[in-house]
């Protein structure tokens, strides 16, 4: 039996044991906390990994015709591996530029064919390139995390345009923002020396990519180096230097060379302004030139050459035949002059901005409307003494009825659309409002207009994309999605389809699976308007179908419809044609396409909910498909241009 004295030394110990064990476990604690704290802040963007995602591993682009790019590509590859350094061999012409931007590290070996251009494999990735550093909507930050080196096989024998694509690459890539590792090697394929200098380019691609320093204090890259180029950690230089922590849009709209510092400007009220122009002065002088009427910062007005022709007697658009549209008392604007396409058919040949989301100075939509509606009634002025306008009729276009939003560029991404079409229908003007389909939230969230579009430029996910050459990578999602939210709409809806001889001309079944997605009320298709090629559209008149072509194609999909869709009107003039739902839009046996105006804003004044059946009118005999008059108004006058075409002897 233990003593008093020892049983409470006892005790004594074991308390001591206990609070020490308590400490540890509360420094351990505290410890822990901390370093878990310290990494979740430098690595917000991974919550549920602790380590930053590994840059994608370097690629080695061989752009060969004949073999010998693509020998020496191997040779490196090789030696690259040796040397413990991982690569991907990549032929161009099975890789998306898209993703270039994504890329920390890239080595070219680019052989240059004919007149200096690329071989085939590589044309598609070169032109991607050009495009990009020409276009000033593109940053020049676009690449900016990317290194890169390119060796050119060529023959002297061309003269100038000896490895004229592995410059035009190098030239490329540095416009966009990318660091160039070492000076373009070039190899003579017919000088004897080509395997020589090959081998002392690499030599130096080699010294650089295992820790070397270029004399400009850019690092080469190694595997080690993955934090070098990723920026993730600790270091807040990023914040300290000014620099945003957003991520750079692929489509900058500030011009050329826009700059990741914050442009903030203090105003005379103190506070502190960083937004941005839509609009900058090389965009507008390209416009005003086109004829456009700059609103604000980001809205635009234009008098469309059918105004014009109505307010002469001379016969109005589809959108006469189609739904009673009066040409001459049509605004046609945007509230956007920005889009999230560049598609090759664009008719302002992209002069316009382009991104992804608003960023931009917004104005207020009642300013926008008063100065849509002031200026458009200043060039119906002007139409005055015009030959063939008439009083009457020009009195008539000094009040616009109707408002085609649609232009150019994306009206709904204009964050208060909304309250815009309010206030046209305030003033009972009615709304067309046509989408790009890449913003299907918007279009949910959209009020009810007139009716409304959406550009349905392709029926299958790579014609979409060599079309409409949009900006979002997952823009077949966000095209299928739109469509859907077309669905739920219970106002008038229409496929609009810009007929492309030679890209999309072949797709009807296709098409025809798309009408069950938005079961839209209206289809319209159109023979695509030539307007000349440029730098970044080169159709020709190849491409442009004839009305019968449009007639065919109509027809055909009318059929694949199984009676859910006939061909109802046309306008040959435009060459347009119209589908029309069956079952509510022709009652006993008479269409009924056209639109009681009036009707709609006593509608949307009221406040109850209503839907596309209860504002149709009908179709005039002369609108309706197969008439006589070809969807030509038998009130105007047929004006037909005498052309003088000169003899081919």
């Amino acid at each position: 039996m233990s003593s008093p004295s020892s049983s409470s030394s006892s005790s004594a110990a074991a308390h001591l044991t206990l609070l020490a064990l308590l400490s540890a476990t509360t420094f351990y604690c505290f410890y822990k906390s901390r370093r878990l704290k310290k990494l979740s802040s430098s690595q917000t963007l991974h919550p549920l990994n602790l380590s930053p995602p590994p840059p994608p591993k370097p690629k080695l682009f061989f752009i060969s015709h004949t073999g010998t790019s693509k020998t020496l590509a191997h040779r490196l590859f090789d030696l690259l591996t040796s040397n413990d350094l991982a690569f991907d061999l990549v032929d161009p012409n099975h890789y998306e530029p898209e993703d270039l931007h994504r890329e920390t590290l890239v080595l070219i070996v680019a052989s240059t064919w004919e007149h200096g251009k690329p071989p085939p494999s590589g044309g598609f990735l070169a032109n991607w390139l050009a495009e990009s550093a020409e276009d000033f909507r593109v940053g020049s930050l676009l690449l900016s995390k990317c290194r890169f080196a390119v060796f050119g096989v060529g023959s002297k024998a061309y003269g100038e345009t000896f490895n004229a694509v592995a410059r035009e690459f190098s030239k490329r890539m540095r416009a966009l923002g990318a660091a160039e590792l070492l000076a373009v090697g070039e190899g003579d394929v017919d000088g004897g020396e080509l395997d020589e200098v090959f081998d002392g380019w690499t030599k130096k691609l080699i010294e650089v990519l295992k820790g070397g320093f270029l004399e400009n204090g850019v690092r080469g890259w190694n595997e080690s180096d993955s934090e070098m180029i990723s920026s993730d950690g600790d270091d807040d230089d990023g914040e300290e230097n000014g620099e945003e922590s957003g991520i750079v849009d692929l489509e900058d709209i500030a011009g050329k060379a826009p700059s990741r510092k914050s442009k903030t400007v203090i105003q005379s009220n103190g506070k502190l302004n960083g937004e941005k122009e839509m609009v900058t002065p090389v965009i507008r002088a390209s416009l005003e030139k086109q004829g456009y009427k700059i609103i604000g910062s980001h809205s635009g007005v234009k008098l469309c050459r059918w105004t014009k022709s109505q307010l002469r007697g001379r016969g109005g658009c589809y959108k006469h035949s189609f739904y009673g549209i009066e040409s001459h008392r049509c605004m046609e604007t945007t509230p956007s002059l920005a889009c999230a396409n560049k598609c090759v058919f664009c008719w302002r040949h992209h002069t316009n901005p382009v991104g992804k989301s608003w960023q931009w100075k917004m104005d207020d939509p009642l300013d926008i409307v008063n100065s849509a509606i002031d200026l458009h009634t200043k060039m119906i002025r002007q139409m005055k003494g015009v030959p063939g306008v008439k009083l009457e009729r020009l009195t008539e276009g000094l009040s616009p009825r109707h408002c085609a939003l649609s232009l150019v560029g994306e009206p709904i991404m204009y964050p208060e659309i909304n309250s815009l079409v309010d206030e046209l229908h305030r003033r009972r003007i009615s709304t067309f409002l046509v989408t790009n389909a890449q913003f299907p939230d918007k279009i949910r969230m959209l009020k009810p207009v007139t009716q409304l579009y959406v550009s349905v430029d392709a029926a299958t996910k790579d014609s979409l994309k060599a079309i409409d050459r949009p900006l979002f990578g997952d823009f077949w999602e966000r095209f299928v999605d739109s469509l859907k939210a077309l669905r739920e709409k219970q106002q008038r809806t229409v496929y609009r389809l810009t007929l492309v001889k030679g890209w999309n001309t072949e797709d009807i079944d296709a098409y025809s699976s798309l009408f069950a997605i938005g079961n839209p009320d209206f289809v319209e298709i159109k023979g695509v308007t030539y307007c000349g090629s440029s730098a970044t559209s080169k159709l020709t008149m190849e491409n442009v179908p004839w009305h019968s072509d449009v007639k065919a194609f109509s027809e055909a999909l009318a059929q694949k419809s199984e009676g859910n869709y006939e061909v109802a009107c046309e306008h040959a003039h435009s060459c347009c044609i119209l589908l029309a739902k069956v079952d509510k839009f022709k009652v006993n046996g008479q269409w009924f396409t056209w639109i009681d105006y009036e009707k709609f804003h006593d509608l949307v004044a009221s406040g109850k909910p209503f839907d596309s059946n209860d504002y149709m009118a009908a179709s005039p005999s002369w609108a309706v498909y197969g008439a006589e008059e070809g969807g030509f108004d038998p009130g105007q006058s047929r004006y037909r241009k005498e052309r003088h075409h000169k003899s081919s002897h």
